[in-house]
Parts: structure tokens; C-alpha cells; sequence
């Protein structure tokens, strides 16, 4: 998987997954841009990125605002001319809440984020990678757009939505050299699986955890190097002619149908 040469764009990438593929990107040659909401976290992982040898941008963005996603692009361009790899991943998860209770508001700021946030990356990513005729596109999505996870309506209906942006975009693009994908974690270790767990039992979230990874086929989460490694897999020319594809990572947990109630993670 050689990236020299290739410009990657990585939303959400102060931290967690987004953070894991930036690293990986510049590790196998990338220059890379990301893009987080908070300023700092994205300076981090620029920063981190260059004490290794590497090239990186950091952009400040809220992808749920066009304005901004069309600031990163532009930023993208004018650094360095071109996006060849998109990681189309910023999202957050909500709260955890039956259907018939759940917040109106919590419920269109996480459809803002993981479904606007989205749609919006692709909106203005995808003209600059037509003009320069290719591109590799992988959405995060997540088992939750695979299944249903009880009390976690507004994050599952997200998660279906990007696997339906994912197809939908792959078909109109495949001729003009372009490759749009979707990964779909499972539980990984994160700020995200960690602070549902604190939402399921304040008490003793560790105890949610325990019970969490002992349900999964491999007995643990999945690391964030592990999602990032499969992303990269599918940006990378190994991938050339596969699009429109969800791609699960996720310990076996679909694939026993061993769904973990109340949780989801990206």
C-alpha cells in the first residue's frame, strides 16, 4: 500500500480512527489533511504526522456546515493541488434513549454530523476528484447500519443512510475513475464505545465494557488501527476495482448475529 506521492483528506481526524489513518497514510507516504472540529486535536495529529518524517495539514471544520466542508477542500487544494484518498469518517454518537423518549434535538444534530456531514464531503470532494479523474472514497458507517441497536435510533438511521449514500455515489462515479466505499465497525476502542457505556450504567461502566467484549467473538474491541488498516487497504490500488462494497470489521459480532444491546460504535 504506497501512498508517496498522494494527497490523503481525513475528517474527524483528531482523534480515535481518523487519527489512526491519518498516521497510517503518512506512514506508507501520504501527504495528509485533517480535519477536525477541534482545533487542537487536529494540530495533534498534524503534529505527530511530522516528528515521523511526514507531511500535514490541519484544518479546522465543522462537516455539518457546507461552508466549512467547502473551506477544508479548498484548503486541501491550494496546499497541495489534489485529493486522492478521502476518509470520509467524522461522527458522534448521541445518546442512548428508546425511540418513543428521544431528544428532537440530539436526534438532527447526530443526522447533521453523520449524515449531512457526509453527503457534504462527498458533495465537495467528488467535483475535484472527477476534474482530476480518480479518487478512492471510503465512508465510515458502522454495524449499525447493518442492524438495529436498541435505544439508538438517530446513530442507526445515520449509519443506514451512509451505506445508502455509499452505493448510491459509487454507481454514479465508477466511470470516471472513482472508487467509493464503506467501512462498518464494530465496538472499537474509543472516547465513543467508552461514553456509552458511561451512558448505560454511570455507576460501573467497566462492568458494561467486561460484558460488552465477552459477548464478541474475538473476547475484545476492535483496535483503532485495526479500521484504520482496512481503510487504507481499500484507498490503496490492492482495492482498484472494488466499489459500492460495506466492509465489516467487527470481531465476528454480525456475522454470529450476536448484536450487543445498546451499543454501536464507529
Amino acid at each position: 500500500m504506497d501512498f508517496t506521492g498522494k494527497v490523503a483528506l481525513v475528517t474527524g481526524g483528531g482523534n480515535g480512527i481518523g487519527r489512526a489513518a491519518c498516521v497510517g497514510f503518512a506512514a506508507h507516504g501520504a501527504k495528509v489533511v485533517v480535519v477536525d472540529r477541534d482545533a487542537t486535536a487536529a494540530e495533534a495529529t498534524a503534529g505527530i504526522i511530522r516528528q515521523n518524517g511526514g507531511e500535514a495539514l490541519a484544518v479546522t471544520a465543522d462537516v455539518s456546515r457546507s461552508e466549512d466542508v467547502k473551506a477544508y477542500v479548498t484548503a486541501a487544494i491550494g496546499k497541495y493541488g489534489r485529493i486522492d484518498c478521502f476518509f470520509n469518517n467524522a461522527g458522534i454518537e448521541g445518546k442512548v434513549a428508546p425511540t418513543a423518549e428521544y431528544d428532537e434535538a440530539v436526534f438532527d444534530a447526530v443526522i447533521g454530523v453523520n449524515v449531512r456531514g457526509v453527503f457534504l464531503g462527498l458533495r465537495h470532494v467528488l467535483p475535484e476528484m472527477i476534474r482530476q479523474g480518480s479518487g478512492a472514497i471510503v465512508n465510515t458507517a458502522s454495524v449499525a447500519g447493518l442492524v438495529g441497536t436498541p435505544g439508538m435510533p438517530a446513530y442507526v438511521a445515520s449509519k443506514h443512510a451512509v451505506l445508502g449514500l455509499t452505493k448510491a455515489t459509487a454507481g454514479e462515479v465508477a466511470r470516471q475513475g472513482i472508487r467509493v466505499n464503506a467501512v462498518c465497525p464494530g465496538p472499537v476502542d474509543t472516547r465513543m464505545i467508552h461514553s456509552l457505556e458511561e451512558q448505560l450504567s454511570p455507576g460501573d461502566p467497566r462492568a458494561v465494557e467486561a460484558r460488552y467484549q465477552a459477548s464478541l467473538p474475538t473476547g475484545r474491541y476492535t483496535t483503532v488501527e485495526e479500521i484504520a488498516n482496512m481503510v487504507l487497504f481499500l484507498c490503496s490500488e490492492l482495492a482498484s476495482n472494488t466499489t459500492g462494497g460495506q466492509f465489516v470489521v467487527d470481531g465476528g459480532r454480525t456475522a454470529t448475529g450476536g448484536a450487543v444491546t445498546n451499543v454501536a460504535a464507529r
